[in-house]
């Protein structure tokens, strides 16, 4: 197993060497060139998160997924065995979008025996086969079984969907995910399915929203309200690290302790955190679910679950699943996830989803609603400042400007980095081709 350095050994970034400590260049954010090649060599390549099992949930389930980034839609459907598959969402006739209600660029879900397109009638079975072309034999040398829905590459890890879209992933899902993702194989996603889902559009690079949530440094400035008053004084002095950081190939994490806030002074509390019993780290009253953590499956040759630097007074465990989804797991019984969808090189969607233990009666409802609106709150806090970083970054006074980080954000070193080896040889396939 890796042994992995305790913070009064020493620098993080520095036992990672291949990272480097120089300044770092923000080009990556900026560039529309970039952007290009990064869509084609990331998101065209990588295994990507469109989904929980909870989407699709009978067989005949079905929900769509628009995938700016790659110019596709898609459609994720439990078949009539049960089997969780993924089309590209376009009618093998004349390219006509297949499924789709009000708008065509908007998600839709539902169950069906089949898809049927709206322009001509074709049908297809929830396997893909077409079943059915209206005046068939008006064709010239046609065979149905040719015309089948064209599939995406589709696999389930611990609940989540995942689809890649390149002809052929280079990586099955689980080769993808390593050994630090896949430690949570235990975790009980599947018990927290009380859900509540956001999503904003953010005039700002994926990437950079995603190093919001990806360090610390940045807490007792932008979140003061996350400490009680003896506390932020402290962290205001001496400032804040998390005492564990993890890298594991493209894949990065971060945990860290704290006091949980149903155990603060109640003259530190909200007055709504009181009445509700909840706040931002989530309802008080949390569900047991000790005994189903893979912190507590210790076999060899496996990496600790949920808290793999085994923190004491353990709070929150912050999971980076290249390349843009974020799983954040909190000591409390829920968890959350972040997703970066890029729509071009200087904006993109964010989706964040909050889940819950299932509410047995109205306190719970409340207790929940209010750590939901805690979490909009401190979002937007975030939100606030990086459209301002975007619009920074792209001042003549950024031009070619690299920007020093702290032992602290090894995790942000290492997201830019991960791109940048990516695209880096995707551009070194297109130069071979094309000598």
């Amino acid at each position: 197993m890796p042994q992995y350095p305790k913070p009064d050994e020493g620098s993080w970034t520095e036992h990672y060497r291949h990272l480097g400590t120089g300044d770092v260049s923000y080009e990556d954010c900026v560039s529309p060139e970039f952007y290009e090649d990064e869509r084609r060599a990331v998101f065209e390549r990588a295994w990507l998160n469109v989904g929980r099992v909870e989407d699709v949930p009978r067989n005949g389930s079905y929900v769509t997924r628009e995938i700016a980034v790659a110019k596709t839609s898609i459609i994720v459907v439990r078949d009539q065995e049960g089997r969780v598959r993924a089309f590209h969402n376009l009618c093998q006739h004349r390219g006509n979008k297949l499924v789709w209600t009000d708008s065509p660029f908007s998600v839709t879900s539902g169950s069906t025996r089949a898809f049927t397109c709206r322009y001509h009638g074709w049908r297809y079975d929830l396997q893909g086969a077409c079943t059915f072309v209206q005046q068939e034999s008006e064709f010239f040398d046609f065979d149905k079984a040719d015309h089948s829905l064209s599939p995406v590459h589709c696999d389930v890890w611990a609940g989540f969907i995942f689809v890649n879209l390149a002809d052929e992933p280079a990586q099955t899902l689980h080769e993808f995910l390593g050994p630090m993702i896949s430690a949570l194989d235990g975790y009980p996603f599947d018990r927290l399915t009380e859900r509540y889902d956001f999503t904003a559009d953010i005039a700002c690079n994926w990437k950079v929203f995603a190093d919001a949530f990806q360090e610390y440094y940045h807490v007792p400035i932008l979140h003061p309200q996350e400490a009680t008053p003896p506390a932020r004084a402290m962290t205001l002095s001496m400032g804040f690290e998390a005492p564990h950081y993890q890298l594991d190939r493209p894949h990065r994490m971060v945990s860290t302790a704290g006091v949980p806030r149903r155990k603060w002074p109640a003259d530190f509390q909200y007055p709504i955190e009181l009445a509700t019993r909840s706040g931002l780290f989530g309802p008080w009253d949390e569900p047991d679910l000790t005994s189903d953590l893979p912190a507590d499956r210790l076999r060899d040759g496996e990496l600790p679950g949920v808290n793999p630097g085994g923190i004491d007074r353990w709070q929150i465990a912050n999971y980076q699943v290249f390349p843009n989804l974020e799983i954040l797991i909190w000591e409390t019984g829920w968890y959350l996830t972040y997703r970066y969808w890029p729509t071009s090189h200087n904006t993109h969607r964010f989706e964040g989803t909050l889940y819950f233990a299932p509410s047995r009666n109205a306190s719970d409802r409340a207790a929940r609603e209010c750590a939901v609106v805690m979490f909009k709150e401190f979002a937007l806090q975030d939100a606030g400042t990086l459209e301002g970083t975007q619009q920074a970054l792209e001042s003549p006074a950024a031009v070619g400007k690299r920007f020093p980080l702290n032992d602290q954000e090894i995790l942000v070193r290492h997201l830019h980095q991960a791109v940048g080896e990516w695209v880096g040889a995707y551009r070194d396939e297109r130069t071979a081709t094309h000598a």
